[in-house]
């Protein structure tokens, strides 16, 4: 066979096998070109709630809440009726270490400043209390109540028996009682964890306004959005 002819059978052979490699690296699976992938998230947990009212046990919506005796870090045991011509009770169930508790604490306190005089005081709970936990034992309770200045009681949960009666499942978790404790709104406080400036939707304050004219809130349960209460 004379030397051109080889050259030209190689070069057919190379031709042939790229194109082959080619046609199965198209053919092959793999990521998309924009970067998406199908399936859940690697990683991690959502902020948001993910159970319904039903599942979680707790108080729905019209339902009577119990009152309760619970140590606030002054050392004085608290309860419900302790408050002195109360319209309704803002119970949030919130804690020192999870972010999105931190993220709502100035709201809470403007919230407390602002209603608290038209009767609804805001009533937190710590249902994470453990005195093992150096980040959320009393002691730590009292240290984050005197560094923020905290305008209302912060009760600790120490046995873990008051938070399941709510509901509660995240932190923080709102609970606003009418007068004679009727749960009238579950769930967030606004539409902005992150951001208090660009909060469109005032959650609980929209409720307690209802409340002050004497009407049913318009929208009485959200998703509650924070971290999951860890004595759960």
């Amino acid at each position: 066979m004379k030397k051109s002819n080889i050259t030209l059978v190689v070069i057919l052979i190379l031709c042939s096998f790229l194109v082959t490699n080619n046609v199965y690296a198209q053919d092959r699976k793999g990521p998309p070109p924009n970067g998406e992938r199908k399936g859940p998230p690697r990683g991690g947990h959502g902020p948001e709630q993910t159970k319904t009212l039903e599942e979680i046990g707790g108080y729905k919506i019209g339902e009577t809440a119990s009152d309760f005796s619970l140590k606030n870090v002054d050392g004085t045991m608290f309860s419900l009726s302790d408050i002195d011509n109360a319209k309704g009770y803002i119970v949030v169930f919130t804690c020192n270490e999870c972010p999105f508790a931190k993220m709502y604490e100035d709201r809470l306190i403007q919230i407390h400043n602002q209603y608290a005089p038209e009767g609804y005081a805001v009533v937190a709970i710590n249902p994470n209390i453990n005195e093992g936990n150096t980040k959320e034992n009393f002691k730590a309770m009292q240290s984050r109540s005197k560094e923020k200045e905290f305008p209302f009681v912060y009760l600790a949960d120490e046995q873990h028996n008051v938070f399941p009666k709510y509901g509660a499942v995240r932190t923080p978790h709102v609970f606003l009682l009418d007068k004679e404790r009727k749960v009238q709104y579950i769930g967030t406080i606004d539409d902005n964890a992150r951001s208090a400036n660009d909060v469109k939707v005032k959650y609980l304050e929209n409720a307690i306004e209802a409340l002050q004219k004497g009407e049913k809130p318009k929208v009485n349960f959200t998703k509650a959005i924070g971290c999951p209460v860890k004595a759960i």
